[in-house]
């Protein structure tokens, strides 16, 4: 027989106490209580509790501190706090105390179960796992204090801000913390905010109903709705207008949403992942991100470091990147030799892990033996420093080098070029660069006129615009 899950409720209301009691002891939990945080402090020293409820304002201290003191001592503990109505301040600050989440007063029951049964299913999950996830690789003190951290923010139902350059692997993170955290079960729907146009991103977002706009032919479930009970991971969310950050806003401190063309709005459960490469605190300084959805989506913030930062882990990211690409291409996965293997530790991937799993992918389609070369790599010749691309990653618009020979080389025709002589000829990147050189030939020819450019090319003044944004191109 499975042994009974218990739960400590500290409140000093009676009456809140004994609703609380009645509620977990319906749900199968052995209950004690405690009316302030002296009691509180003696019990958690006797008992091993599977969840920890605790009010905000008890007669002798504040909840915050035992949150604290739980995430201290007793790291298995999830504690969730209860808080008055509307005041998400003091919510926020028991989420970055270590709280694994809150209810307001007065206590929605069907809320409250919802919380307890994930905060069990945490600690389930826990001891079903207990070393966590092995997909983020590297033993650099960098990715030790990474997955640490995420670790502790995983227990928790806050939302999460991840911030790093691109190709660093920041939805792999938001994987990871889903993952570990109670809402494993449930689903993980990530999107690119960048890449839904910005007429139909309510309807991508909350749904729609049928007939509620032309085209409307059937009901349609927003990503909101796809994700209850479940993580929303929101990548570059930098790229949100300004109106939809309100309606996004609304819809986490509400934890509601409306569809489209419905008349009543529809509660949802979904923690928040956030990620972007931008700075943020900057665009909110221009005015180009509301502060109030800043402050919403980052209590807590993570930073995921560049590979420059960690070149330690190369041989242990190359061996796991070519098993992985040797297996779905079913050959033996070939080795690293020596040369190339410090080539690679020399190399500042700008691009950081994307660009590795691009360069190793080249390398097993050109490697002839079941050792790749350095030849086989093609690496930039003008970019294969660390300390070249630390201060500031280059882009293939803009010479890494300062010498006449970089600065003067002349455009290329992408007429000629061919994808196997390239330095990125992963597909994509390929393609990039195609559209680089064809344009900057163009605007050279048109004498920058982007007006003449753009038709030169084929294409509109506004998604020239766009091009230009994207590549770097100024």
């Amino acid at each position: 027989m499975a042994e009974q899950r218990s739960a400590l409720i500290v409140d000093d209301e009676h009456d809140i106490r004994e609703l609380l009691v009645v509620t977990l002891g319906r749900m199968g939990l052995r209950t004690d209580t405690a009316p302030n945080l002296t009691v509180a402090r003696e019990m958690l020293s006797t008992v091993a509790y599977d969840l920890c409820l605790t009010d905000m304002r008890l007669p002798d201290g504040s909840g915050l501190e035992l949150v604290s003191e739980i995430a201290t001592r007793f790291p298995t503990t999830p504690v969730a706090v209860i808080t008055a109505y509307g005041n998400v301040e003091a919510a926020v600050e028991a989420l970055k105390s270590g709280a694994f989440d809150f209810v307001t007063k007065p206590v929605d029951l069907a809320v409250l179960r919802g919380l307890v049964k994930q905060a069990l299913e945490l600690n389930t999950r826990r001891q079903a796992n207990p070393e966590g996830s092995t997909l983020l690789l590297g033993d650099s003190s960098a990715m030790v204090g990474l997955r640490d951290t995420i670790a502790k923010v995983a227990r928790s139902q806050a939302p999460v801000h991840i911030k790093g350059e691109s190709g660093t692997g920041k939805e792999l993170v938001a994987r990871t913390i889903h993952a570990q955290g109670s809402r494993a079960a449930g689903p993980f729907i990530p999107v690119n905010c960048g890449a839904i146009p910005a007429e139909l991103m309510e309807s991508e977002f909350f749904g729609h109903k049928k007939g509620s706009f032309t085209g409307a032919h059937t009901d349609k479930q927003g990503l909101f709705q796809a994700a209850d009970g479940g993580t929303l991971f929101l990548d570059e969310v930098a790229e949100l207008p300004l109106p939809m950050q309100v309606k996004l806003l609304r819809a986490i401190q509400e934890k509601t949403v409306r569809p489209v063309g419905a008349n009543a709005e529809a509660p949802v459960d979904v923690r928040i992942l956030s990620a972007t490469h931008k700075d943020l605190d900057a665009l909110v300084g221009e005015g180009l991100f509301r502060h109030d959805l800043f402050y919403r989506i980052n209590v807590i913030e993570l930073d995921v470091p560049p590979l420059r930062e960690r070149t330690g882990d190369l041989p242990l990211l190359c061996d796991a990147i070519l098993k992985r690409l040797a297996h779905a291409m079913k050959r033996r996965a070939p080795t690293l030799s020596a040369e190339a293997q410090a080539a690679l530790e020399r190399y500042g991937f700008p691009g950081n892990v994307r660009e590795l799993e691009n360069i190793l992918e080249r390398a097993l389609a050109m490697a002839d033996e079941d050792s790749i070369a350095v030849g086989d790599l093609r690496l930039p010749a003008s970019a294969t420093s660390v300390n070249a691309t630390t201060a500031a990653p280059a882009t293939l618009a803009q010479p890494v080098s300062s010498t006449p020979t970089a600065t003067a080389a002349p455009a290329v025709d992408p007429r000629t070029l061919n994808p196997r002589d390239t330095s990125t000829s992963a597909l994509p990147s390929y393609i990039e660069e195609i559209e680089r050189n064809a344009i900057q030939q163009a605007l050279q020819e048109n004498r920058y006129n982007k007006t003449k450019t753009a038709a030169a090319l084929g294409i509109t003044f506004r998604a020239l615009r766009y091009k230009l944004k994207k590549l770097g191109i100024e």
